[in-house]
């Protein structure tokens, strides 16, 4: 499983506070920091609370899932061999590259971002040459040894979550009065959650702002992938589990709960993130500049969690011999080289088209990848509903497995239909449309090209 066809293998060095970081990594980013004014405007205080409650069900019953699978097979590259093994080779194959396009594409938009919050301090030197060095930084953590990325990932994600704490408690104690407001407001205490009625824009916008918080929920899945690096997976993995989903819903029903107190929602979505208009209510110094750096962190942790995640999907399909096995080697400490570089030149060739095609190229690569992450938490659902039918059919005992996700076939099942739910919520959403009319296409061309290969492979004597 380990093994490839260079003299290197993966390393087993990531701990669970690796792994918890890792996974951590890829879900708070600008998304909680930019968007999440947006998403309160839309549905209303209580709307967004609501949605991002349900968002945490979804993502918590496929982490259970996931978590049966990665413990009792801990493979790099996870989800997709699991869908190769238990649903169908061309089912795995589609899913490898929806997800590999979903964080190459991410890649792509966070160095840009990345160089435009360098414009604050920086203005007189150019966007491209930030994206293009912090690329370099991104890419060299990846390049050595796993130890660093997941060390370098580790420190990117503690101030992220560092912040938010201290944001909790400093807004919760301006809430309550406990710490004075900066131009002498009295304390708002729970009067702005209420402000606009319980449900101002109805029922209808939390299932539109359901498909939002299912995208800002993407990269928990982050914690198979890392099974095959990680030490003691049995126990590291479940541990993984549960403590990202507790703080996964701390961090962001904790911070929605602030900023709908300390903000009225009519200055939810104002284009500065909400944050820093919280942060100068309360009267912190520089609000704008520590905000300023900790979106910049929350946006190179993402894209190194994006990195590690594309490679290991490009080394997994190599490892299938999906495609050619020259992405399958690894360097001497266990890095999949080849698989890093070319997932590097698609974030590149994401973020010329960004530049270039904004209307079309890029926004079909978005809409592709935005879809991309629920369909990739359904194959996880029918993949462990599938495995564990197969294990009982062998004659193997339930009791057996080092972790089972508990109350099946009821998990598989409610995850999988609701995240069929937040698919067909798109088709109801004009904005949003545009990711089936992209994604379904996208889908059925990765069957066509699988069978297509598969035919010639066979035509030509090449099947192993």
């Amino acid at each position: 499983m380990e093994n490839s066809n260079d003299k290197g293998q993966f390393q087993r060095k990531m701990q669970t506070r690796h792994v918890v970081m890792l996974s951590l990594g890829g879900v708070i980013g600008t998304g909680l920091f930019l968007s999440s004014g947006y998403t309160i405007q839309q549905a209303g205080p209580l709307g967004t609370i609501l949605s991002y409650l349900i968002g945490a069900l979804v993502v918590y019953l496929v982490m259970l899932c996931l978590g049966e699978l990665s413990v009792h097979m801990p493979e790099t590259g996870a989800f997709h061999s699991y869908a190769a093994k238990y649903i169908g080779p061309a089912t795995g194959y589609t899913v490898a590259w929806l997800y590999w396009l979903t964080w190459t594409v991410a890649l792509g938009s966070e160095f840009t971002a990345a160089g435009l919050l360098m414009q604050r301090w920086f203005p007189s030197v150019n966007v491209w040459i930030w994206s293009a060095l912090f690329a370099l930084m991104i890419f060299l953590f990846n390049a050595f040894t796993v130890k660093l990325f997941a060390e370098s990932e580790f420190w990117f994600s503690l101030v992220k979550v560092m912040t938010i704490v201290i944001f909790i408690i400093l807004g919760g104690a301006a809430m309550f009065g406990i710490i004075p407001m900066a131009n002498a407001e009295p304390a708002p205490f729970f009067s702005n959650i209420t402000a606009s009625g319980w449900f101002p824009y109805g029922a209808t916008a939390i299932l539109m702002t359901m498909l939002a918080v299912n995208f800002a929920f993407s990269g928990t899945e982050l914690i198979g992938i890392a099974a095959g690096e990680t030490e003691n997976p049995e126990k590291t993995i479940p541990k993984a589990i549960h403590t990202t989903l507790w703080r996964l819903i701390i961090f962001f029903i904790g911070t929605i709960v602030i900023l709908s107190a300390l903000l009225p929602m009519s200055d939810a979505s104002v284009l500065e993130s909400p944050f820093v208009a919280v942060m100068e209510r309360i009267g912190v110094p520089y609000a704008a500049d520590i905000m300023n750096f900790v979106i910049l962190t929350a946006i190179l942790s993402a894209a190194n969690s994006g990195l590690y995640a594309s490679s290991r999907m490009l080394w997994s399909l190599a490892d299938k011999k999906t495609i050619s096995p020259w992405f399958a080697r690894l360097t001497k400490r266990g890095v999949p080289f080849n698989a890093l570089v070319l997932s590097m030149a698609g974030g590149a060739l994401a973020l010329l088209s960004s530049i270039i095609a904004p209307g079309t190229v890029y926004i079909t690569l978005v809409s592709i990848s935005g879809l991309a992450v629920v369909v990739v938490w359904m194959s996880i659902s029918v993949s462990q509903y599938m495995f564990r039918r197969q294990y009982l059919r062998e004659g193997h005992d339930v009791k057996d497995l080092v972790y089972r996700t508990p109350l099946y076939p009821f998990v598989p099942i409610v995850s999988f239909v609701l995240c069929l739910a937040s698919c067909i919520g798109i088709a109801f959403d004009p904005t949003q449309r545009i990711a089936l009319y992209c994604g379904i296409p996208f889908i059925i061309l990765c069957y066509i090209v699988y069978y297509w290969t598969d035919r010639t492979k066979k035509k030509r004597g090449l099947t192993s």
